[in-house]
């Protein structure tokens, strides 16, 4: 068993996922993540935490397929032997006014940001039940919190993410296993590098503190959910927007 801490972050090949991950490893921790694209480098991946001292589990995963959930827990497992923190990051868009949404772009975004939380929580916590402590960090949304047009399915799985992780915090209490949902707003990333200047003006202007977010903010948070210094801490909802949802 891993003398370190280890810690779990899906979807951490890039953007929030990675600094999550990152910060964690920087903070001594044994890190196991996974990807879905062909076209990560992984041995990219492994040099930037090697580089921090850490052998990283980087493994191929699907969150929305129980069977390669259940592989990579198992992985995770045989390798460090146990797993302290579980931050659920996975996740996709497919943006559409709803009349224009068809059902299968729908069902994807349901089944990777929410199904996908489910498995993976469902999984990782059989084991953080016999350790009798563990510490569970749900990447919501702002829009979960109060909708955006042409995201219904974002924001419905983003909204679903926030009850889930209520439910199991009163669930898992009793074993000492703690869940909080962090709710990002608009995060300089590579999906938002893409936006014109003149729409980034227009998001900029949209928030109280006049700027987007980084992705550092948010791990920093994550980080600190996850960690014992928030060991009295639970059931929550915390926005990292700026201000923009208040």
């Amino acid at each position: 068993m891993s003398e370190k801490k280890v810690v779990m972050v899906t979807g951490a090949a890039r953007g929030i996922g990675k600094e999550v991950a990152l910060k964690f490893a920087a903070n001594g921790y044994d890190v196991a993540i996974n990807y879905v694209s062909n076209s990560t480098d992984v041995e990219t991946l492994k040099k930037e935490f090697s580089d921090l001292g850490v052998d990283a589990l980087i493994e191929k995963a699907d969150v929305s397929n129980s069977t390669e959930v259940q592989d990579f827990v198992e992985k995770t497992i045989e390798k460090y032997g146990k797993i302290d923190v579980l931050v659920n990051n996975a996740g996709i868009t497919k943006d559409n006014l709803l009349m224009r949404m068809n059902e299968e772009d729908f069902d994807r975004v349901i089944q990777i940001n929410l199904k996908g939380t489910f498995l993976v929580t469902k999984a990782v916590t059989k084991y953080m039940m016999k350790q009798r402590k563990g510490s569970i960090v749900n990447i919501s949304s702002v829009v979960g919190v109060a909708g955006n047009s042409g995201q219904c399915n974002y924001s419905a799985s983003k909204a679903g993410i926030i009850g889930f992780t209520k439910s199991i915090a009163k669930e898992m209490a009793s074993r000492n296993i703690r869940a909080n949902a962090v709710a990002p707003g608009f995060i300089a990333t590579d999906m938002t590098s893409v936006l014109s200047d003149s729409v980034k003006e227009n998001i900029n202007n949209s928030i109280p503190l006049k700027r987007m977010g980084k992705a550092t903010e948010v791990a920093n948070l994550i980080y600190f959910l996850g960690s014992d210094e928030s060991s009295y801490i639970t059931g929550q909802v915390i926005n990292v927007d700026g201000g923009m949802v208040m």
